[in-house]
């Protein structure tokens, strides 16, 4: 099985974070903030991940440092788990519809990372969470993963839809872009023999 641990200790969090890629969806988490525990959950649940996080961070301050700092743990730990990406999909995309909203996700685990997204979320809050916050996660995530993602919203007014389908379809896109392609178990999906 591919996992792995990723202990992150800043002046700003500490986090600990262990990831099975085929694991089954079953999650724990605990960050100190309720919406991203949401969306973590979802996350793990729809790319059937088994998915640990713990985070004390300086949430008294905002959430700001809490959801970087774990977009970067969970990007290192898809980077740990995957290694030279040997015989694994590559590519992985969803068109998800979360009741009005509709998420378009692509991602490409490349070795270079990028992020595009357009979310066009209207509202700056949902509940305690700013959703400037989402951009930040994803971004974290790519650096550390080495991936290019790309997230956009093809339909949608209802802020928490927006970001509940984002996770739900980029969790969906990188399990597809994971998964071991049984006719290339031995190869590297790249012309160049590296990713």
């Amino acid at each position: 099985m591919r996992k792995a641990e990723i202990k992150r200790k800043t002046a700003e969090t500490d986090i600990t974070l262990s990831l099975n890629l085929d694991g089954s969806g079953q999650s724990n988490i605990d960050t100190g903030c309720g919406f991203l525990d949401h969306m973590l959950t979802l996350f793990a649940s729809h790319g059937r991940f088994d998915l640990d996080v713990y985070c004390k961070g300086d949430t008294y301050v905002d959430f700001h440092h809490t959801v970087e700092d774990i977009g970067i743990s969970l990007g290192q730990a898809f980077y740990d788990t995957l290694s030279d990406k040997r015989g694994i999909f590559r590519y992985g995309d969803t068109i998800l519809p979360m009741d009005e909203s509709l998420i378009l996700s692509a991602v490409d685990f490349s070795g270079r990372s990028f992020l595009y997204i357009d979310l066009d979320i209207p509202t700056e809050k949902v509940g305690d969470f700013d959703t400037e916050l989402v951009e930040e996660f994803f971004l974290g995530f790519v650096r550390k993963a080495e991936c290019s993602l790309h997230i956009r919203k093809l339909a949608g007014k209802n802020s928490h839809h927006i970001i509940e389908g984002a996770f739900k379809s980029v969790a969906r896109s990188m399990k597809h872009a994971v998964k071991i392609d049984s006719e290339y178990k031995d190869e590297i999906p790249s012309t160049k023999g590296v990713l």
